[in-house]
């Protein structure tokens, strides 16, 4: 079994100020990219930091460098045209309280743009990063993050524009696929000993409202479940898996101010999510009930991981550990203890944005994490 990581996280981290600032100015032309970079290089060594201080057990570079966590894709790859998104999601704050209605294409940056030629690579996707990573954190275990071909698809694939240049949705796929899967390569060639897959299109499938927009736009979420299943699939294909762990989160959306956008349980998916997604381990957000209950664990393989989101990022309030380690016993019934990790839910800040919660409020949060994991598991 590749490594386990008990006191996980999922990549994010709040930007400080500064960051967000150097962020408006390039964009805005008024700061060159070399001094964008250094200025994240900084901050990005401060929360290495901060991780390695609290003892969790795998690093990222909080995705500093992106203005939105799945940005750097539409960012490496030409063929994206602008548009309006294909889909429409109803955001709610982190109560259950409806937030303004949002159409996403790619995750908080490239609002607005949708797949209208052949899509090819213009660069590394996650280059710029892996190197500056690797070379700062020490001996300790560090992280790359990408998303998932199934939410790049479902996100930019636009009925009207995109099949104009692709016969079907499923061409699509195995472009993207191919392109993250180009990528995973290089960094398992660079010694990234954690690539993880973010926000898969699976939880769409939880969702009722969501599955009738899908048809309304001719998509038939049956053979789309499929078809994704197998384009993240071979985004693993012909991978050296030796050294590397590779994890995949599913998320119910974490927009700015810890909004969310879906609600179910697992139960819908996860005999064929679970059982066919060739992963090590399936980040799972279980912070909340709008997550269902632990029963769908019984699907994860006997070769696979569940890493409990049970610790939320959408507010400050910092969760019992005695609750914490109730919960783990609970989901334990349905997974062997030895075959569970914990995490917070999501990223801190999954946008620019980020969540409603403190610099100091996220330590606490992660130091939650580290104490709780080594009391459950030593």
């Amino acid at each position: 079994m590749p490594t386990m990581y008990r006191a996980d996280q999922v990549g994010s981290y709040l930007r400080p100020n500064e960051v967000l600032q150097a962020h408006a100015d390039h964009a805005q032309g008024k700061l060159p990219l070399e001094e964008l970079r250094k200025i994240e290089d900084k901050a990005i060594l401060d929360v290495i930091k901060l991780q390695q201080e609290v003892g969790i057990d795998v690093i990222s570079d909080g995705e500093f460098r992106r203005s939105g966590w799945s940005s750097d894709f539409q960012e490496a790859v030409d063929g994206y045209v602008p548009g309006a998104p294909p889909v429409s999601l109803e955001w709610h704050d982190a109560g259950t309280r409806p937030a303004e209605r949002v159409d996403v294409s790619m995750g908080g940056a490239g609002q607005g743009r949708v797949i209208g030629e052949k899509l090819r690579p213009a660069r590394r996707i996650t280059g710029h990063e892996s190197g500056f990573l690797k070379a700062n954190v020490g001996s300790r275990p560090y992280k790359v993050t990408m998303p998932a071909a199934s939410y790049i698809v479902t996100r930019g694939y636009k009925p009207g524009v995109t099949d104009k240049v692709y016969a079907r949705r499923k061409e699509v796929l195995r472009d993207v696929a191919a392109i993250i899967n180009q990528e995973i390569k290089d960094l398992i060639a660079e010694g990234v000993p954690y690539i993880q897959l973010d926000n898969p299109h699976y939880p769409d499938y939880v969702d009722e409202g969501r599955q009738a927009a899908w048809k309304a736009m001719g998509v038939d979420p049956a053979q789309s479940l499929a078809d994704d299943i197998e384009a993240d699939n071979a985004c693993l294909a012909g991978l050296d898996r030796s050294s590397v762990t590779l994890g995949m989160h599913l998320c119910r959306g974490n927009g700015g101010m810890g909004a969310w956008h879906t609600r179910g349980g697992y139960d819908a998916i996860a005999e064929r999510v679970f059982g066919l997604i060739d992963v090590d381990a399936f980040l799972l957000e279980y912070d909340s009930d709008r997550a269902g209950g632990f029963e769908p664990l019984r699907f994860v393989p006997k070769s696979k991981v569940a890493v409990l989101g049970l610790v939320t990022t959408k507010s400050g309030a910092l969760e019992s550990q005695d609750l914490l380690v109730k919960r783990i016993e609970e989901a334990s019934k349905f997974l062997p203890l030895e075959r569970l990790t914990l995490s917070p839910q999501c990223g801190f800040a999954s946008t620019l944005q980020g969540n409603p919660l403190t610099m100091a409020d996220q330590r606490k949060k992660l130091e939650l994490v580290v104490s709780t994991a080594r009391k459950v598991w030593g």
